[in-house]
């Protein structure tokens, strides 16, 4: 049987319309993928940048991604959101 935490059957990835510097092309249905830049949600330290860049996927949840002035992290899907058109 195959079960999750309360916590985890919550979350989902977030979309956001907030346009982001490195974005170049926009996707009308856009899904986390490596080498895609995200809205952060929250700053890792006050002198990094707001958006990182998806390395790899480590989970359904989780994904390592490097963030400029910080660099690599773990982050969670609701802790940042992918762009839309």
């Amino acid at each position: 049987m195959n079960t999750l935490k309360q916590s985890e059957q919550k979350s989902s990835v977030q979309w956001c319309s907030i346009p982001l510097k490195k974005t170049k092309v926009r996707t009308a249905i856009p899904q986390p993928q490596p080498d895609t830049w995200v809205q952060l949600l929250e700053l890792f330290n006050p002198y990094c940048h707001d958006e990182a860049l998806l390395l790899c996927q480590i989970s359904n949840w989780e994904w390592i991604a490097w963030i400029p002035d910080h660099g690599e992290a773990i982050i969670n899907i609701e802790q940042f959101c992918c762009p839309t058109s």
